[in-house]
């Protein structure tokens, strides 16, 4: 046998609770996985406010439930890369995944890209998308407090949303197209017998209309009368909408590779074998009668061990062996256990449930031991230090920034360093300590604020057109860590194509603005935010700024916001003359410039 360093046992694409239950039974049994994923680890889950039926955990959020999954298989050894699987090679033995950030190779491949909500396609639902349609309440759901606002769905996730909902909407109708929801009882009382719930069935939506402030009326239509009815919220003047009409599978990559039904879902065969040999399946893509965390995390487990046999067969056959994981946190501890017993001749106790001072201080502030372990591998990684110069008031929101951003210094070893451009009580601030700003600015200077600096030649700060307005905690943590291995270099790679979009942007000598509003729960946001900063760090002549939008509520009613992310691009000609675009959704690098090409062909912005 011999050793090849560049193969992988397996390839997982996806990495939500399917994939990372695969990835930790392959690391577990010593075979080297690695698990990817284009956008944030955890999948639709994390998006869940509340999970209630997972056997042994009586009550927990999605997204510190698969943290932990996630951790769990780090731990066993299997190894994470931030990567958009592009294409894949199956023919041969030795399997190829193609990714924006290189080519893999494996004897076994598992896919678990899951689904992603369907769009219904009824008169207004593009035209409003982020102005009063929505399809995540986890993210949205505070856009609507008091107001009326309207369900589209009839399975698990409208009932169980519809109910989260209630915590900030005046009154929730429900849209169901049948004669009773399809999902179990248990989840469907809990909407039925919601008093500020009214669920009307046999109905759809025709269509929305606007009109000042918001969505204004609906059409629904009777399935069983043929009736149409005109709607109008009676207890707000506008309201929002927010479509859960079931999942369309990410199936694009596996096209003409395997089998997929008539829907795009993948076939898969008695231990989630699809019809190409080496590539598995699992969790919400394959075709199935139930679509829930626990039989995702079913999936992953019974399709990580069929793989184990499969690339044991491949290394025999082709005479080569992967690199194992031989040094994880599971086996180190082990490792210790098994010392401390030999020492004392005793078999090992159990752990003390007391913590010591040592370890609480691992733990103290803002990051954890595990954060503080992504930290070092980022910092020993950046190319050059950053300086991050902080601007801020006399809020609460300020003082926790400061504390945020000196704890992350500390930890840099030097890679980072702090300096502070505008003080509490500097500049223009409100009764409250509260900085003023102008929402007509094309990037307004909102406090308290980080940007990313570097240190010119001379001394001087260079600011590299990345800063975050708020603190970049939650869901934005990522994007901010990244967005500094972005600035100080190498930073993430991306194709050449893309790469000379990025250099050539504005060669007119124009520059580019991207407000970026973003809400620390959302799971779209961070794709949108480090995309937008991702051409920044590489253009000098863009900037790209993301705004907590919480905190900012005149933000979002300059803007109309009614769903995060919230994209403002401004793009400013030679001659001076500006021109917006507004989006809303996620964006990937790609997505991102032609966004800002098309803002070219927008109608100038008026400054007064």
């Amino acid at each position: 046998m011999k050793q090849q360093d560049d193969l992988y046992d397996v390839v997982v694409i996806g990495g939500g609770p399917a994939g990372l239950t695969a990835g930790l039974y392959l690391a577990r049994a010593r075979y080297r996985v690695l698990i990817l994923e284009k956008e944030e680890f955890g999948g639709q889950i994390n998006i869940t406010n509340e999970v209630v039926n997972y056997p042994g955990i009586a009550k927990t959020d999605g997204r510190t439930l698969t943290e932990t999954m996630r951790r769990q298989a780090e731990d066993f050894g299997a190894e994470f890369m931030a990567a958009d699987a592009t294409s894949l090679d199956v023919e041969d033995d030795i399997k190829t995944v193609h990714t924006d950030r290189g080519d893999l190779k494996t004897f076994g491949i598992l896919v678990a890209t899951g689904a992603n909500p369907r769009k219904i396609g009824f008169p207004g639902e593009a035209e409003y998308a982020g102005r009063g349609i929505s399809y995540c309440a986890t993210c949205d759901g505070e856009f609507f407090n008091g107001r009326e606002v309207v369900v589209v769905g009839g399975g698990f996730s409208a009932a169980e949303e519809s109910v989260f909902l209630t915590k900030y909407a005046s009154k929730v109708t429900i849209l169901v197209r049948g004669d009773d929801f399809t999902c179990d009882s248990a989840v469907a009382d809990e909407a039925k017998n919601e008093p500020n719930i009214d669920i009307r069935y046999n109905t759809e939506m025709k269509s929305v209309s606007a009109g000042e402030g918001g969505l204004v009326s609906a059409v629904f239509h009777n399935r069983k009368t043929g009736e149409d009815t005109e709607w109008k919220p009676s207890k707000s003047k506008n309201f929002g909408v927010f479509v859960f009409a079931g999942y369309e599978p990410q199936t694009n990559i596996l096209k003409g590779i395997v089998d997929l039904d008539d829907y795009g879902y993948v076939v898969t065969h008695g231990y989630l074998e699809t019809s190409a040999a080496g590539v598995y399946a699992a969790g919400d893509l394959r075709k199935k009668n139930l679509r829930q965390v626990v039989t995702a995390v079913s999936d992953g487990a019974v399709a990580g061990v069929e793989l184990e046999r499969y690339a044991k067969d491949m290394s025999e056959k082709t005479g080569l062996v992967p690199p194992r994981p031989t040094n994880s946190n599971y086996e180190k501890s082990e490792a210790e256990k098994a010392e401390k017993a030999a020492t004392s001749g005793t078999s090992p106790a159990p752990a003390a449930a007391s913590v010591s001072a040592s370890d609480a201080a691992k733990t103290s502030g803002f990051f954890d031991d595990a954060i503080r372990k992504q930290l070092d591998m980022v910092f020993g990684r950046m190319a050059q230090p950053l300086v991050l110069e902080l601007s801020l008031d006399g809020t609460k929101l300020s003082q926790e920034l400061k504390g945020f951003v000196d704890e992350l210094v500390g930890l840099s070893g030097g890679k980072l360093s702090v300096v502070v451009a505008l003080a509490p009580g500097e500049g223009e601030e409100d009764e409250g300590g509260r900085a003023t700003f102008d929402v007509q600015d094309s990037m307004p200077m909102v406090r308290p604020c980080v940007r990313l600096c570097k240190t010119g030649a001379d001394g001087e700060l260079q600011p590299t057109g990345l800063a975050f307005h708020g603190v970049p905690s939650g869901h934005e943590f990522n994007s901010f860590v990244l967005a500094l291995y972005n600035a100080a270099g190498p930073g993430q790679s991306v194709d050449d194509g893309t790469q000379q979009r990025i250099e050539t942007l504005d060669a007119d000598g124009g520059t580019t603005e991207v407000m970026v509003l973003v809400s620390l729960t959302c799971t779209m946001c961070p794709t949108t935010v480090l995309s937008a900063q991702r051409i920044a760090a590489d253009n000098p002549k863009v900037r790209a700024e993301a705004y907590d939008i919480s905190h900012f509520p005149e933000l979002q009613s300059q803007y109309d916001a009614m769903s995060v992310p919230c994209i403002v691009v401004n793009r400013t000609a030679p001659d001076g003359t500006t021109r917006q675009k507004v989006e809303f959704g996620k964006k990937t690098v790609p997505q991102m410039l032609d966004l800002i090409d098309e803002a070219k062909a927008h109608v100038p912005v008026q400054r007064f």
